[in-house]
C-alpha cells in the first residue's frame, strides 16, 4: 500500500510552493500599500477636518492588521517549506540565502509593533503622535518586501560566496547576497507592484459599491486615494518593467528566450502576442509584431540586436516546451493587462487635468471594479514568468531543481493538506472582512471612546462602508 501511495516528490514539492507562494502573494500588496492608503486618509483628515477621511483611515487600520495577520500566518508556512521542500537546497545554500530572511524578519517584527501602536494608538495618542507612529508601518512593509525579493533575485543571480573544492559554501559576503545583480530592479518592481495591486484592490470594492448606489463622499474618497495611488504607480512601473526586462535579456538570455519564443539565435526577432512554440521549433498562432523584440532588447542596434535562442544551451540547461510556452503565455497576460492597466490610469489623470474632477461614469467604474482581479491576476502572471522561466534551476546555473528537492515520496499528503488548510484560511479571511464590511454598512454603533482620537461629535452621520 505504501508502494502505491509514494510518488515522485519533485513535481508534488514545486507545486506546492507554487500553490503557497500564489496565494501568500496576493496579501503582500495589501501589506504593503494598505498602510500608505491608510496615512493619506489619515493625514487628508487632520488637514482638512474631514470626518470620512478619518473614519477611512480608521477601518482601514483594521482591515490591515486583519490581512497582516493572514499574511504572517502564510509567510510563516513558506519559511518552513524552504527546509521540508527543499532540504538539498538549504543545506547547501543556506548560509547566503538565508541572509535576506534575517533582515525580513526584523522588518516584519517592527511592522507588527507599530500596527499594534497605530491600532491603540486611536484611544491613547494626540492626533499628530499617532499619525507619525503610522509611518514606520509603511517603510518596514517596504523594506521587508525588499529583503524577500533579495533573496528571490538571488537565485536568479546568485552572487557573494565562495565554494570549496567540494562545491560547498565556504564564505559569504551578506552585503554581495543581499545586494545581488537583480536585486535593484527586482524589488522595485515588486515594491511598485505591491501599491498597484493594492490600491487597484481596494479601489475595486468602493467601485463597486458605487455602481450599487453608494455614491456619497465617504465612498468618492476612498474610491479616489486608493485609485489615484495605482494610477500613479502605473507609469512608473512600466518604466521599471523595461529596464527589468532589458536585465533579464543580457544576465538571462534562456529566459528571455522562452519569453519571446526565440528557437534559433537571430536578429530582427518580432515580438510574437500569444502563439505557442513547436517541438520542431515553429512557432503557431499569435500576432508577431517585426522586429519590436530586438528594437525593445537593443534600442541602439534596432533590429539588428541579435536575441540568443534556444539552440545555444543543451536541451538539460533550458526550460521545457510546456514551461516555454507557460512563461511566454504568462508574459503576454503580464505586459497586456499592464499596458491596459497604463492606459487607464493616462485616461484617470487626464481627465483629472482637463476638467479638475475624476471619472465616476459608470463604464469607468466597471472596468475600475474589474482592475481589483485583474491586477492580481497580472502579478501572478509576472511571477510566473520569474520562477518558471528559471527552469531548470533552483539556483541559476549552480543547481537544479530535481537536485535540491525532498527524497520523501509521501509529499503529496502535506500537498492535500495545505490546500484544504489554505482553503479554509482563504474563505475565513474572505468572511471576517465581509462581515466587518457588513457592520460598517449597516450603520455600527461607535462607542464614543473608540472614536479616533477620543470622544468626538465629528462622526455622527453613519457613512456606509463597503
Amino acid at each position: 500500500m505504501g508502494h502505491l501511495l509514494a510518488v515522485n516528490p519533485v513535481p508534488w514539492a514545486r507545486s506546492q510552493m507554487a500553490f503557497t507562494l500564489a496565494f501568500h502573494i496576493i496579501l503582500v500588496p495589501l501589506g504593503v500599500s494598505w498602510a500608505a492608503l491608510m496615512l493619506i486618509a489619515n493625514y487628508r483628515g487632520l488637514k482638512h477636518d474631514d470626518a470620512d477621511a478619518m473614519l477611512l483611515a480608521q477601518r482601514w487600520s483594521k482591515y490591515m492588521a486583519v490581512t497582516l495577520a493572514v499574511g504572517a500566518v502564510t509567510g510563516t508556512v513558506l519559511t518552513f517549506e524552504f527546509g521540508l521542500l527543499w532540504p538539498r537546497f538549504m543545506g547547501r545554500w543556506g548560509e547566503a540565502f538565508g541572509i535576506p530572511f534575517a533582515f525580513e524578519g526584523l522588518f516584519f517584527f517592527t511592522e507588527a509593533i507599530f500596527v499594534s501602536i497605530y491600532l491603540f494608538g486611536w484611544k491613547r495618542l494626540k492626533p499628530w503622535a499617532h499619525f507619525w507612529a503610522g509611518v514606520p508601518i509603511v517603510i518596514a512593509g517596504i523594506m521587508g518586501s525588499a529583503s524577500v525579493v533579495a533573496a528571490n533575485a538571488w537565485m536568479n543571480s546568485p552572487s557573494g560566496f565562495t565554494l570549496d573544492a567540494d562545491g560547498n559554501v565556504s564564505k559569504v559576503n551578506p552585503w554581495e547576497v543581499i545586494f545581488n545583480k537583480g536585486m535593484p530592479l527586482a524589488s522595485l518592481h515588486m515594491i511598485v507592484a505591491a501599491y498597484i495591486v493594492g490600491g487597484f484592490l481596494v479601489a475595486s470594492v468602493y467601485a463597486f459599491g458605487m455602481l450599487r448606489g453608494r455614491n456619497d463622499h465617504y465612498h468618492r474618497l476612498g474610491f479616489t486615494i486608493a485609485f489615484t495611488v495605482a494610477a500613479i504607480a502605473m507609469p512608473i512601473q512600466m518604466g521599471v518593467g523595461d529596464s527589468l526586462a532589458r536585465w533579464v535579456y543580457e544576465e538571462q538570455p534562456t529566459k528571455f528566450a522562452a519569453i519571446e519564443l526565440v528557437p534559433e539565435t537571430k536578429g530582427d526577432v518580432p515580438e510574437t502576442l500569444l502563439g505557442h512554440l513547436n517541438e520542431d521549433g515553429t512557432v503557431t498562432g499569435g500576432i508577431p509584431i517585426p522586429g519590436l523584440a530586438s528594437r525593445l532588447s537593443g534600442p541602439s542596434t534596432g533590429k539588428d540586436t541579435v536575441v540568443q535562442g534556444l539552440d545555444e544551451w543543451p536541451a538539460d540547461d533550458e526550460p521545457t516546451l510546456s514551461q516555454v510556452n507557460t512563461v511566454h503565455l504568462a508574459w503576454d497576460v503580464m505586459v497586456g493587462l499592464g499596458t491596459l492597466m497604463f492606459l487607464v490610469s493616462l485616461y484617470y489623470g487626464g481627465f483629472w487635468l482637463v476638467r479638475r474632477r475624476l471619472p465616476q461614469g459608470r463604464w469607468f467604474l466597471r472596468i475600475a471594479t474589474a482592475f481589483g482581479v485583474l491586477s492580481v491576476i497580472t502579478m501572478e502572471a509576472g511571477w510566473v514568468v520569474t520562477e518558471v522561466g528559471r527552469q531548470p534551476w533552483i539556483v541559476y546555473n549552480y543547481m537544479r531543481v530535481e537536485d535540491a528537492a525532498t527524497g520523501s515520496t509521501g509529499v503529496w499528503i502535506s500537498f492535500v493538506g495545505v490546500v484544504l488548510l489554505y482553503a479554509g484560511l482563504g474563505v475565513t479571511t474572505i468572511l471576517v472582512l465581509r462581515g466587518m464590511s457588513r457592520r460598517y454598512r449597516q450603520g455600527e454603533v461607535v462607542d464614543e471612546e473608540d472614536v479616533p482620537y477620543g470622544p468626538s461629535g465629528r462622526i455622527e452621520h453613519g457613512a456606509s462602508a463597503p
